[in-house]
């Protein structure tokens, strides 16, 4: 595994496993499952309603708590609620504190949420804090009127959507990058059959999954893909033995189309998923 220091000085793996519409037994065998293959990043949410599968998968492991990087969000429409949600969630994943927690849209009063996340940071329930979701005006703003830089911001990026212009601002304000969507979500199967994708799978002996997984890694870029495959989740944590050269990462570059599959904060549509949570 890799790691990436944080604005804060901690240390976060640069893969993780996403929990994004996963529930019951099949969520918590999927965590259980995943760490013992060497995952220990692990992303959740309020939203998602599995904090507690993903906790009971993490107790089943029996891994030291000091091993995982645990990650959380709090929804919008908690905003007002802020503090009550984040012990809500330490209860339901059964831990004394989490590593990462994140607001996850700027829809509401953020502002409010956003203080109450330093407030608990400052009383170490909380290892780090950010956001998800934000666009680089809103991100900006957060920053310049409140006291602690978030950490990180989690936005859809992927092959097809690298979100580079937004890399930039990131990388000038010092916010981690964060991937969610990093294959897609199951949305662009046209990613794993592209000719450049398929050549470098080829080259390196690799699943065209592992060449966009290690194209957003060497990147520096988190990124937490999803499956309850026990070999897909084999299979995408196995990427940290190669390297591509500056001319390979400039091709892979020139795929991206710049459009978010998934949508962004100004979305319509994505605005009407996230009110359903």
């Amino acid at each position: 595994m890799e790691y990436i220091k944080l604005n804060n000085g901690n240390k976060m793996p640069t893969l993780g496993f996403g929990t994004f519409l996963m529930t019951g037994q099949e969520c918590e065998d999927s965590v259980l499952k995943a760490l013992q293959l060497g995952y220990r990043l692990i992303d959740t949410a309020e939203a998602y309603g599995n904090e507690e599968q993903v906790g009971a998968g993490i107790q089943m492991s029996g891994i030291d708590r000091k091993e995982l990087f645990i990650v959380t969000k709090v929804n919008f429409k908690s905003y007002a609620n802020t503090r009550e949600t984040v012990f809500n969630s330490l209860k339901k994943l059964n831990t004394d504190y989490l590593d990462l927690v994140l607001l996850h849209w700027p829809f509401g009063n953020y502002y409010k949420a956003w203080q109450e996340l330093e407030q608990l940071y400052k009383e170490n329930k909380i290892r780090a804090i950010g956001v998800s979701n934000f666009d680089s005006d809103r991100l900006i703003d957060l920053i310049h009127f409140n006291e602690v830089v978030p950490a990180i911001n989690q936005i859809e990026t992927n092959l097809f959507c690298q979100r580079r212009k937004e890399h930039e601002w990131l990388e000038k304000y010092h916010v981690q990058h964060m991937a969610y969507a990093p294959l897609g979500q199951g949305k662009k199967y046209e990613m794993f059959s592209n000719l450049k994708i398929t050549e470098l799978a080829k080259k390196y002996q690799k699943s065209p999954a592992q060449i966009m997984l290690r194209f957003l890694t060497q990147q520096e870029i988190i990124a937490i893909p999803k499956s309850n495959n026990e070999n897909r989740m084999k299979e995408n944590i196995e990427i940290f033995d190669f390297m591509f050269s500056d001319e390979e990462l400039e091709v892979l570059k020139k795929l991206d189309t710049n459009k978010p599959m998934i949508g962004t904060a100004e979305s319509p549509e994505l605005v009407e998923k996230a009110m359903k949570w």
